[in-house]
């Protein structure tokens, strides 16, 4: 059967005082006690095996005691949720950035629930306490997942008195009707435009019985194009409804406009 509640009492001092150690066991209520003082000998490995103890109460009057290999060696040596107290004797003006420091490094070295405490054998010291994780590197649990049956959908009983809306009651007989898409013209019908070869929109009709004009440019227009709004040149996106040039490649103002050889004849 394994000791209850064995802690080990580690400080880097020659001794510890005997008030210190009762009060220690008054406080653990424990008598179950190991000490080693002068703990810097030891280089970081404590003479005991990993997940022995329950408690590593730790003191330390210098500097560069409480590092990260000690807190590794904590680590190996406590039991999982193991509990591990840090005193540590610092100036009171250095005792708030002391206590951060240290709260850091346990963090950063996997412990949990890290935080000052009150508890202080020295006037001149801080207490920082922190837990040991309940799992070990390399634990693995079994994942419970719940098989999804085959009926995916929930079963929502229906009561045939309930509001419930049909929505084909919702649409008309307009709704229900086929569109008519408008028919839709291949070429523009205008008194500039010139009907297409498959004309659709009754525009070869239309010149067919004269009733549109063709395009009648003067050579003066052609030679010397000039424009009263100045958008003439730039192309049908900017001629107005009634221009002469409408139809017409873009061309700069003042110089030749330059016709394809059957621009002015009909496709008829």
């Amino acid at each position: 059967m394994g000791e209850k509640n064995k802690t080990l009492v580690l400080t880097a001092d020659i001794a510890l005082t005997v008030d210190t150690i009762r009060q220690l066991q008054i406080d653990l209520a424990s008598d179950n006690l190991i000490v080693i003082t002068q703990c810097e000998s030891l280089g970081c490995n404590l003479p005991l095996e990993a997940a022995s103890l329950d408690t590593v109460i730790a003191f330390s009057d210098i500097a560069p005691y409480f590092r990260e290999q000690w807190f590794a060696e904590f680590s190996r040596v406590l039991k999982p949720s193991g509990k591990l107290i840090l005193h540590k004797r610092v100036p009171s003006p250095e005792q708030e950035k002391a206590s951060m420091n240290l709260v850091r490094q346990l963090l950063m070295s996997g412990f949990l629930e890290v935080k000052a405490s009150n508890v202080n054998y020295s006037d001149i010291s801080i207490t920082i306490k922190g837990t040991k994780a309940s799992w070990t590197v390399g634990s693995s649990y079994p994942l419970k997942i719940k098989k999804a049956s085959e009926n995916t959908l929930p079963n929502i009983p229906i009561n045939e008195e309930s509001d419930i809306i049909d929505e084909d009651s919702l649409l008309t007989e307009e709704d229900l009707a086929n569109p008519q898409l408008p028919i839709g013209g291949d070429c523009e019908v205008g008194k500039t435009r010139k009907a297409c070869k498959n004309c659709t929109c009754g525009r070869a009709e239309a010149e067919a019985e004269g009733k549109l004009q063709k395009l009648d440019l003067t050579p003066d227009q052609i030679n010397q194009p000039r424009s009263a709004c100045g958008s003439c040149g730039l192309g049908d996106a900017f001629r107005c409804g009634g221009c002469p040039y409408r139809g017409l490649p873009p061309f700069k103002l003042g110089e030749k406009v330059a016709l394809s050889g059957n621009l002015l004849v009909t496709d008829l």
